[in-house]
């Protein structure tokens, strides 16, 4: 199915590994010029390889004036803003219980995860507004609606950032400026393995979905193929939650 995608532009972040970068390519494979951010700048030159003229933008989301100072130089450089895809974001302590959680663990994953995404668009949305048709795309997770044993920080965050979307979708109405999330289960990215454990990935017990395969739902929310579906979230999670407790 073409997206009608071609020739329009988009700002990723998180674009150096991961979802992010899966991404960009997905969106780049599209015919979009990409301008891709994040703070690896050496992960970033990486990512671009297989992005045509693609934008580098190093900055850390939980820095107002580097978000602020990269996303003007990306809209400079793109020459407008079709899409914003927030990919940043961390996991913080995995296994750890909320009494043994430091403060500024809990605030970095809060930082990264929802506050990086509230200052990107704060930033972006003049941009975006501008534009004949744009979409918002924010990576969350099915963490947002079920939980494991000590990741209580990133289960918020993740919770906070879905909100955080309908929300926005509610603010934008009327504007031509879409807002969706994604929310996958687990998937195959170094962050993953960083908690996981590589052998955990060699024969998983669980269902696990690949990087490329999230980014396909994200360039179909970014395309106006797409242009019904405002203020949702695309649960990707191998129908868990569907399932009943009920022992039958």
């Amino acid at each position: 199915m073409d997206l009608r995608l071609d020739g329009t532009t988009a700002l990723i972040t998180g674009a150096g590994s991961g979802i992010g970068r899966a991404t960009a390519l997905a969106l780049a494979a599209e015919g979009v010029r990409v301008a891709l951010l994040d703070r690896d700048a050496a992960a970033l030159r990486d990512t671009a390889r297989s992005c045509a003229d693609a934008v580098l933008l190093a900055a850390d989301v939980t820095a107002e004036e580097q978000v602020a100072s990269a996303v003007a130089a990306g809209v400079d450089a793109l020459g407008g803003l079709d899409a914003v895809v927030c990919c940043a974001g961390v996991s913080g302590p995995v296994g750890t219980p909320v009494e043994q959680t430091a403060l500024e663990d809990w605030n970095r994953v809060l930082a990264v995860n929802v506050t990086g995404a509230f200052l990107v668009l704060k930033h972006a949305l003049p941009a975006l507004r501008k534009a004949a048709a744009a979409s918002v795309v924010l990576l969350a997770s099915d963490s947002a609606v079920v939980a494991s044993p000590g990741m209580a920080p990133y289960c918020a965050s993740k919770a906070a950032l879905v909100q955080f979307g309908r929300a926005l979708s509610v603010d934008l109405a009327g504007t031509g400026v879409r807002v969706n999330t994604v929310a996958p289960s687990i998937v195959d990215t170094p962050m993953s393995r960083g908690d996981l454990g590589i052998e955990a990935f060699a024969e998983p017990g669980f269902p696990v979905q690949t990087a490329a395969e999230v980014a396909a739902h994200v360039a179909y929310l970014v395309s106006p193929r797409s242009r019904a579906v405002n203020g949702t979230t695309l649960l990707s999670d191998f129908g868990y939650t569907a399932r009943s407790g009920f022992p039958a």
